[in-house]
């Protein structure tokens, strides 16, 4: 099973002066819908759809992870768009919908993450080790890293927007 390392940070602002100084360069945009199918205290199981923004390529993706924090097991697939359908029509749940920019800052690959159902930013990098993720200094402009804060998780938000929907 494949291991996540990743740090969360709470971006403040939109890097557009970065972005303006090629400090920041972009690789990809993409649309994302992401509904959780089963959650059970640190598992979970989500389907995703993605866009991608520039060619409207579609993709759909199975996910099951495992444990709390900033490393986690994690197995990703592929999938069809007619399980994705039917697996969305049978949680009938109201999907957590983002725009992901991916992007290089300083070597380092980024990926910005704005939602559209609630005003929350936040920036995410990707490790090969603990050590690695542990020693990162992050910038100014990541913002407070929420890397621990579960209120910042992608299922706790999802679980509040199910909430405030009914």
């Amino acid at each position: 099973m494949a291991m996540e390392i990743e740090r969360k940070f709470l971006l403040p602002e939109f890097p557009q002066q970065l972005i303006e100084e090629g400090k920041l360069n972009i690789h990809s945009r993409q649309r994302i819908e992401q509904t959780y199918l089963a959650i059970d205290g640190p598992q979970e199981l989500r389907v995703r759809k993605l866009e991608d923004l520039s060619s409207g390529e579609l993709h759909y993706t199975h996910t099951f992870k495992n444990g709390l924090g900033i490393s986690r097991e994690e197995i990703e697939y592929e999938i069809s768009q007619g399980l994705y359908e039917q697996m969305i029509r049978a949680v009938r749940a109201v999907p957590l919908i983002k725009e992901r920019i991916t992007g290089e800052w300083n070597g380092i690959t980024v990926e910005i993450d704005i939602y559209d159902q609630l005003k929350l930013s936040v920036v995410e990098v990707e490790f090969h080790s603990l050590e690695e993720a542990q020693s990162f200094e992050a910038p100014d402009w990541f913002g407070l890293d929420i890397s621990e804060e579960k209120k910042y998780s992608n299922k706790t938000v999802w679980k509040e927007l199910q909430n405030s929907a009914h």
